[in-house]
């Protein structure tokens, strides 16, 4: 099968197939980069391992050493890291081996870091099986678990082999998952492709009823302009791929504060972006418009966004320990227009807090 996008990054390159089904036939795929002979694993959570696995490895026809993580945020812990690189090892997996990651972000970024770390990096491919990790998590090569007190902060950048993506798995979802991943879809719109957020203006109705044709170019789009990004700046040191951070930093501080899985992460960068255009509008950044057009966007699609109305001084508190503060001075991604984004610093406390409250009461 031909791949419908390829990511290049400093070590190579590697492919994206996107289609619907792909999970029935993807035999041939995995063929070209697994051995025939040795362990690989299979590292999923107990969610999807009940709907895909049993499926998946009979079309797969591969053998694989089944690994499963307790479904949730939680599991991206040191103690179920140790548990998956222990239960790697006893399997007799080397460096010949491959990890799959199927799943969402969770299973995605545990099985990644493993993959990174076991026997100093071995491959893993992403079959992602949430659209937050379609869209998002699954291209790029950012891989990592949580620490009591930040999100994400123990990590490495270790990309795929491969990313496969079968858009047929999204009729599964519960209708949270599926707006937390509409949340980071509309991101892309906002901060890189004016383009594209028309697009989903004019194809709301479709992208609510999950029509497949729909989906596989909305994903495709969402892919082609994440691997865009990711060859620019791979690693995060040029300051481009910091734009895909666009609400992360009022979503960190949310699910930390609130605790993780209170709110979906995608509902959480929803309230992010929300408050993030506000704070962009106070600033005299952007024009109050886009806060207004980001706004009946997000709500066409059914993705709460209203932020939080308490908590606002232990919110500001825990971005100050957000991965995006350098030498103690926090950044903000903020909005000039739908299609641009500009990172900010020396932003006032003040002025966050005023842009929390307002976005806790102003839906448009």
């Amino acid at each position: 099968m031909k791949p419908s996008l390829i990511v290049n990054h400093r070590f190579g390159n590697y492919p994206i197939y996107i289609r619907a089904g792909l999970l029935e036939c993807c035999t041939d795929i995995l063929g070209e980069f697994l051995a025939t002979s040795g362990q690989h694993a299979l590292v999923t959570d107990s969610n999807v391992e009940r709907l895909y696995a049993q499926a998946f490895t009979k079309a797969a026809n591969f053998d694989f050493q089944k690994q499963i993580c307790p479904a949730g945020e939680a599991s991206k812990s040191f103690a179920q890291y140790e548990h998956l690189l222990d239960g790697i090892l006893h399997g007799g997996l080397d460096r010949q081996s491959t990890i799959i990651a199927l799943g969402g972000g969770v299973p995605g970024d545990l099985a990644g870091f493993v993959a990174a770390t076991f026997m100093r990096g071995i491959p893993f491919i992403q079959i992602p099986t949430t659209l937050l990790a379609q869209v998002d998590s699954s291209v790029g090569g950012k891989t990592g678990i949580n620490l009591a007190g930040s999100k994400n902060s123990v990590g490495a950048f270790w990309q795929p082999q491969a990313v496969l993506i079968d858009p047929t798995v999204l009729q599964t979802l519960e209708p949270e998952q599926l707006t937390s991943g509409l949340a980071e879809v509309v991101k892309y719109g906002v901060i890189m492709d004016a383009e594209f957020f028309l697009w989903l203006e004019s194809n709301s109705d479709a992208v609510n009823d999950l029509d497949m044709e729909t989906m596989t170019e909305l994903i495709h789009r969402c892919c082609a302009l994440k691997a865009e990004v990711v060859e620019e700046d791979e690693r995060e040191t040029r300051g481009r791929r910091a734009i895909l951070n666009y609400g992360h930093t009022f979503a960190h501080a949310i699910e930390k504060v609130f605790g993780y899985g209170v709110f979906p992460h995608g509902h959480a960068v929803a309230m992010g972006m929300h408050a993030a255009a506000i704070l962009a509008a106070n600033l005299r950044l952007a024009d109050r418009s886009v806060v207004t057009q980001q706004a009946k966007l997000l709500k066409r699609l059914q993705i709460p966004h209203q932020f939080p109305h308490e908590h606002h001084d232990e919110l500001w508190k825990a971005m100050q320990r957000d991965k995006k503060t350098v030498a103690g001075e926090l950044h903000f991604v903020l909005p000039t227009r739908i299609g641009n984004v500009e990172l900010v610093k020396s932003v006032s406390r003040a002025k966050v807090l005023e842009s929390m409250e307002l976005a806790g009461h102003t839906m448009e």
